[in-house]
């Protein structure tokens, strides 16, 4: 079976639709996948629901398609780089369900894994457990999540075999690998493609046969918070 695309474009064809759910991968502005956000906004699709951790910052990531309006709600664990997506949340224009960082993570995962919920301690006594089922065990309440079935995920590697066995690097691998899992069908864009047998198998960290099309492409790498040193002080 073909995986791999010659373009974003090409590898998202007949996918988008209307109100779908898409997980997305990255933490920050690391391992996101840009070419792919940037293919979504071309293509008009609307009425979004997106898994990710973040919504990027303003003109880039998913903040373009908070700009375009194309995202009716966000479930996410971290909203605060982003100026847009705050004005559309306050003022009631963008829906949004938060999630504790792991949890969210967790319902990607339990999601890829087929199970349709799990309890978690976090967020017992919190906003976040308002009208989820309470049970205790030990003396301990835990809420009920839900694992997150994605109608389409998109996905970043550093590198990746044309079956899509990929590897991520660092902080990418945060969100990148439950994500991808979580997807009926998973799109990733990865840095360089090689062939089979390339990789070594005990470097793998998310396996081909979640991964449905594939493309390479360049990519900007923008660094969300700058921070330096002044010579003086190096």
């Amino acid at each position: 079976m073909k995986k791999v695309y010659g373009s974003a474009q090409e590898a998202l064809d007949g996918l988008l639709t209307d109100g779908m759910l898409i997980a997305a991968g990255g933490f920050g502005l690391c391992g996101i996948p840009e070419l792919l956000i940037d293919a979504i906004a071309d293509s008009g699709v609307k009425d979004l629901t997106v898994a990710s951790n973040n919504a990027g910052v303003d003109g880039f990531g998913l903040g373009k398609l908070l700009a375009t309006r194309q995202v009716k709600k966000m479930m996410s664990s971290y909203v605060g780089e982003n100026a847009e997506f705050m004005r559309q949340y306050l003022s009631g224009e963008l829906e949004l369900e938060f999630n504790p960082q792991g949890t969210l993570a967790e319902r990607m995962r339990a999601g890829g894994a087929g199970i349709p919920g799990f309890y978690t301690k976090t967020g017992v006594g919190t906003v976040i457990a308002e009208g989820k089922d309470v049970k205790s065990w030990n003396g301990q309440d835990y809420i009920l999540e839900e694992g997150i079935f994605a109608d389409l995920s998109i996905v970043k590697a550093w590198k990746a075999d044309t079956t899509g066995n990929a590897i991520f690097r660092k902080t990418a691998r945060n969100f990148n690998p439950p994500a991808a899992m979580c997807g009926k069908v998973c799109v990733m864009e990865v840095e360089e493609i090689v062939e089979p047998g390339a990789l070594d198998p005990d470097h793998i960290h998310l396996p081909g046969i979640y991964v449905h099309r594939l493309i390479q492409g360049d990519h900007e790498k923008r660094i969300e918070q700058r921070t330096v040193r002044t010579r003086e002080d190096a």
